[in-house]
């Protein structure tokens, strides 16, 4: 991962770095991989991660189409 220093602005660049990282996930994986996690235990995360994945992705697909209201604002 490589990130551009622009005129000595080290904090900008810190914080583009810092945001490559949350959207690659990286975090998530160091704090998955600081202790060890049962085969099964992982297993049962995943399909969790998939069912969730897929319920959202079928709600924003049904709010587009129209069969469910949008997102509400408060």
């Amino acid at each position: 991962m490589q990130v551009i220093v622009r005129e000595n602005n080290v904090d900008q660049a810190l914080k583009a770095l810092k945001k490559k990282m949350q959207r690659e996930g990286i975090f998530r994986e160091m704090k998955l991989r600081n202790f060890y996690e049962k085969p099964s235990e992982k297993r049962a995360r995943e399909k969790a991660e998939g069912l969730r994945r897929a319920r959202k992705l079928a709600r924003k697909r049904a709010q587009r189409e129209g069969l469910l209201p949008g997102k509400r604002t408060r």
